[in-house]
């Protein structure tokens, strides 16, 4: 028997969904929303999967005024993070990440070969009304792969 994909029409009661299918956010990136405000009517979080594949990356953003967090289901991902993209970390499957509030980051997959495959939960029911694009960051790592 199938699972069934509740449909929203009670913000009062509990949920099942699936994740939608794949949209390319401002981002560059592929998302798959589950949990938002427009599938189940959330007020205050927003939860998708994501996938990049091998070798891509995003733009460079932030989430105006909301918090981010991550869990690595496969694949590993980098992330320059930022005023000017200065860090870097390395994230691996099971591993969480969290990104504070108004701080710019650029992910990336360094794999060849491997999609990275992430669960990512935000402060924003409406998962792309928060992205700010920094376009003058862009260019701060191309080609760069420290992994």
């Amino acid at each position: 028997m199938e699972p069934v994909t509740e449909t929203p029409t009670d913000r009062s009661t509990c949920h099942v969904v699936r994740a939608a299918e794949p949209f390319q956010g401002k981002q560059g990136l592929m998302y798959r929303p589950a949990i938002s405000a427009e599938s189940v009517g959330a007020q205050g979080i927003h939860m998708q999967l994501l996938s990049i594949p091998p070798g891509g990356r995003a733009k460079a953003h932030k989430h105006a005024s909301h918090e981010t967090a991550i869990y690595m289901l496969s694949g590993m991902s980098g992330m320059w993070y930022g005023e000017n993209l200065e860090h870097h970390v390395l994230v691996y499957p099971q591993e969480f990440v969290y990104i504070p509030a108004d701080m710019p980051h650029l992910p990336y997959n360094p794999s060849e070969t491997e999609s990275a495959v992430a669960v990512i939960s935000r402060t924003d029911p409406n998962e792309q009304e928060s992205v700010v694009l920094l376009p003058h960051l862009d260019g701060i790592h191309a080609g760069a792969n420290p992994a």
